[in-house]
């Protein structure tokens, strides 16, 4: 449980997460993330706090703080678990660290399709997931579609599992993704996502690895010409809130924060697929070689990861679920 050093952190930003306007009775909950404005998942998050101020009837709204201004990831996941912060957006690999259960999320490979990724995150199985950073002061509202993960290099081009070998690869501070990474043979380095721009461009890495939005929106293209669509993973961005806060909520009140939770994900992946096409679209245009791959190489490479999973006794039942459910 993540909790040190968020005391002084708290204390610095003199703000109150979750308040009331007296001369209007609104109700304030402050969402915080470190994406850009123009990225498809903010976009799905300003829908959300609409929603929000349409079923309350203005009674309650949500304030979101985008770009990385309240901190990292796990900065504003620590705050959430001092009831600091409201609501924040994070990768749900960075939820690892704080609720196994999201480690599933994070295995190459894990769905046979778009559809069977929907069915699982959509379904029992998601909501399982979310409800178990519950006893870590986090409740999971939803999945977002954050679409496939796939490598982008400096100077050496990946065609094959075997040209990650000796590669420094970016990784998030996830155990599954520093485990695909050595698997491959590369070295994984665990860097904050505000932070690797610079990092790539001095080198201190060889490349990384995310969606198209990202790799687009972060002008991570700028330094990195290679894009190899290995499609690896499909980690969602998980919407969560603090359980302090919402406690602190009424039953009305908390229907009507699930309630514009569900209502924004077919809005958010309508933006997603729009910006995913666009991000690529315009990559090429900058000159960026996209490079299709055989994922069945890279899949047989990185499946050791999926029996390893399977021994643990806290997911071996949830990889049982997923594979079972049809595509």
């Amino acid at each position: 449980m993540k909790r040190h050093g968020t005391l002084v952190l708290a204390a610095a930003l003199f703000l109150l997460f979750l308040g009331c306007d007296k001369a209007e009775q609104v109700k304030e909950i402050k969402l915080a993330h470190g994406l850009s404005t123009e990225h498809p998942v903010h976009k799905g998050m300003v829908y959300f706090a609409e929603e929000v101020t349409k079923n309350s009837g203005g009674k309650l709204k949500v304030s979101i703080y985008p770009n990385g201004q309240l901190g990292s990831e796990s900065q504003c996941l620590e705050l959430l678990q001092i009831g600091s912060l409201g609501i924040t957006k994070v990768s749900a690999a960075a939820m690892e660290s704080f609720a196994p259960k999201y480690k599933v999320l994070s295995i190459p490979y894990i769905y046979k399709s778009k559809e069977h990724m929907y069915t699982i995150q959509d379904g029992p199985i998601g909501q399982e997931i979310l409800d178990s950073g519950v006893e870590y002061w986090l409740k999971g509202l939803c999945f977002y579609d954050a679409g496939s993960r796939s490598f982008y290099t400096r100077e050496r081009a990946i065609r094959t599992p075997a040209d990650v070998k000796g590669l420094k690869i970016r990784v998030m501070k996830s155990i599954t993704a520093n485990k695909m990474i050595s698997e491959l043979g590369g070295s994984p380095v665990p860097i904050a996502w505000g932070e690797l721009y610079t990092a790539l461009q001095q080198g201190v890495v060889d490349g990384a690895e995310n969606n198209p939005p990202s790799f687009y929106l972060s002008r991570h293209y700028e330094t990195c010409k290679y894009y190899t669509l290995d499609r690896h993973t499909a980690v969602p961005d998980v919407l969560v809130i603090s359980t302090i806060v919402w406690n602190r909520l009424t039953e009305e009140e908390r229907q009507w924060v699930q309630k514009a939770a569900q209502a924004s994900l077919p809005v958010q992946r309508k933006y997603w697929d729009e910006s995913e096409k666009e991000s690529l679209d315009a990559v090429v245009e900058a000159g960026i070689q996209i490079i299709e791959v055989d994922v069945t190489e890279f899949a047989e490479e990185t499946k050791k990861i999926l029996e390893e999973f399977k021994e643990n006794p806290d997911l071996q039942g949830l990889i049982s679920k997923i594979e079972k459910i049809d595509a």
